[in-house]
């Protein structure tokens, strides 16, 4: 195992070449994207040494090992997490043989890979640093008990994980040389904002021998994060770009980038200060050998050398703070008075008019607020957001947009949330959503990448200026965020624990589940003291069959005996004597509550209105 101050001293005396992708290979080989790649290294050894021995005969002088997400988080999803150790020191003593094919004194050195987790860190997911880090010294513990000539952490999105990554390593073996390689995106920045620079001032602290990027885009993508890094003193840099964007063509993925291009282009960074030099997606043996042709045996060039690109300082960019929009729902909110929403499921097809013309008609009655679900026990419907475009179109009234973690990434749930804020949409309900084995969908996977508590704080850090790492943003959003509450949860000391974790992550106000006895809500407000206004959810009942349905078979929610027992008895009468029921609860309980949300069955808004005007009658 090399010393950082070894590797230091081989970086400066030449450019080193480093192999190509592993992960697109093994695609290319037959291997789907749905597999395990690192558990190859147990099950096809001899097709992942047989890449190996493609890029060595291209004449790669660095092997990184088929090891990037040999963790347990990752390997878990192939039920191998119990194979870590296993993993790990097969895939280095895979790329030991196939380095061994060349002579002593031309052998390439061999990396082990290490990549990100594979969960985001609180506070945006819920993996703890202690955890992570545990994971990380398994996998670092593992690679080096094989005696690899040094570690590079690649494709790392989170500073903070790379950087917890090198913590690691410094625990296991202080003096072991590492590279640390992180991706950006078209803007030059990593996924959660971070700059060039200052990843590269960050990891170099950390002991890192080399810094740089890989992964991320093609090679002229980089040039921006290049440019950025060289300003930092004495940083020695690591390039691996992608072969450029790929495209579907006849059911595989293929990369446009050919060998020529990465051979000008590596000549070119090598001579630009660059050390290391690679290929990340769909570079081939091929890609190698061209840059091994044309960078041969040269130090690397001045970190002063003249870049021939156009820069431009995104950080500098200004936007103005997001006006703050006030309505009816907020007005009541802040100084006390009941507010009313009603929730509006999205259709389960493309015509949306009749719950237009429903908004419409709740809003004339006098209704705050539209609730609209997404997608609402992992049911296939249409978006949400297009619904609340389609009623703002007729109807001036506020949006309480729900927003499920269940079907997007962070990035994906951020875009949803930016989007409805640029379309005047304020209100969100952050929800960690249904899985999708309850759905019509059963064999759908959900996402869940972050939970509504992440969601929560990553909304407000947005409302600070900041973006979801904590770093300054150029604008301020002003999201009134809310979050959901079960009252009759079965674990509910868990259910008020996540409650005050919520409110402390920025939610504002909460919705209940629907509720049906007062007893129910009083015991949450004794036992959970909550210090943001609560707007209690009432489902009023369309018959006995309804009633019972709920009770039994929809998670987290129940129905008192007597309710039953009353809807039994109604008969045909029964959507007067839910109404009635609702009206009851909301009458016993409006003292308590800042306002409720009213969920109609099957969109039935007409049921709404009945509670509502015998409420105000009452």
């Amino acid at each position: 195992m090399l010393t950082r101050q070894q590797l230091e001293a081989l970086l400066d005396e030449r450019v080193l070449v480093l192999d190509g992708a592993m992960g697109t290979e093994l695609y290319d080989h037959g291997v789907g994207f749905d597999r395990a790649f690192d558990g190859l290294n147990l099950s096809d050894p001899q097709l992942v040494r047989r890449i190996h021995r493609a890029y060595v005969d291209a004449g790669a002088m660095v092997l990184t090992t088929n090891t990037f997400g040999a963790n347990r988080f990752r390997l878990q999803r192939a039920q191998l997490a119990d194979q870590v150790p296993a993993i790990n020191r097969a895939g280095i003593e895979l790329a030991r043989q196939a380095a061994a094919t060349r002579p002593p004194h031309n052998r390439p050195l061999v990396a082990a890979s290490i990549g990100p987790l594979g969960q985001p860190l609180e506070p945006i997911g819920r993996l703890t640093r202690v955890a992570a880090k545990q994971a990380f010294v398994e996998q670092i513990t593992a690679l080096l008990d094989a005696d690899p000539d040094l570690l590079i952490l690649e494709t790392f999105g989170d500073l903070t994980e790379l950087a917890l990554c090198a913590e690691a390593i410094a625990s296991v073996q202080p003096d072991a040389a590492f590279v640390a390689m992180a991706t950006f995106t078209d803007e030059g920045k990593t996924l959660f904002g971070h700059k060039p620079e200052e990843v590269a001032r960050t990891m170099l602290a950390a002991g890192a021998a080399a810094v740089g990027a890989n992964c991320s885009v093609g090679p002229q993508g980089l040039d921006v994060v290049l440019e950025r890094m060289r300003r930092v003193p004495g940083a020695r840099l690591c390039l691996s770009p992608n072969a450029g964007m790929p495209q579907l063509v006849e059911g595989r993925y293929v990369y446009v980038a050919s060998p020529e291009y990465f051979g000008e282009w590596a000549l070119r960074v090598a001579g630009q200060g660059v050390h290391m030099i690679g290929g990340c997606c769909g570079t081939k043996p091929t890609h190698v050998a061209r840059m091994v042709e044309r960078v041969g045996v040269r130090a690397p060039g001045p970190a002063d050398a003249p870049l021939s690109i156009e820069l431009r300082d995104q950080s500098a960019d200004s936007e103005p703070a997001a006006p703050q929009i006030l309505s009816t729902f907020d007005e009541k909110l802040r100084r006390g008075e009941f507010a009313v929403s009603v929730e509006l499921d999205p259709p389960r097809g493309v015509d949306a008019e009749r719950l237009v013309m429903g908004a419409v008609a709740l809003r004339r009655a006098g209704i705050d607020a539209i609730n609209i679900a997404d997608s609402p026990l992992a049911t296939a419907r249409m978006s949400p957001l297009a619904l609340a475009v389609l009623i703002r179109q007729q109807v001036d009234i506020e949006i309480l947009l729900h927003v499920s973690c269940r079907d997007r990434n962070l990035l994906g749930l951020l875009s949803e949330c930016m989007g409805a804020h640029a379309l005047g949409i304020r209100h969100m309900l952050c929800v960690t959503g249904d899985p999708p084995s309850l759905g019509d969908y059963p064999g759908a996977k959900g996402v869940f990448e972050v939970d509504s508590i992440g969601l929560i704080a990553t909304l407000a850090r947005l409302n600070r200026g900041e973006d979801a790492n904590g770093k300054a943003l150029p604008f301020r959003s002003d999201f009134h965020i809310s979050c959901a509450v079960n009252p009759t949860a079965d674990d509910l000391p868990k259910e008020i624990e996540r409650f005050h974790a919520k409110v402390a992550a920025g939610a504002q106000y909460a919705l209940t589940q629907p509720l049906y006895d007062p007893q129910d809500l009083q015991r949450f407000i004794d036992l959970a003291q909550p210090t943001i206004p609560l707007v209690v959810g009432v489902l009023p009942l369309r018959n006995a069959r309804h009633a019972h349905f709920i009770h039994n078979e929809v998670p987290g929610m129940a129905i008192p005996q007597a309710v039953r027992d009353r809807m039994d008895r109604a008969g045909d009468k029964g959507p007067a004597e839910g109404v009635a029921i609702a009206r009851e609860f909301l009458t016993a309980v409006r003292s308590q509550v800042a306002g409720t949300y009213l969920m109609p069955p099957f969109n039935k808004f007409e049921m709404a209105l009945d509670v509502l005007n015998g409420l105000w009658q009452a």
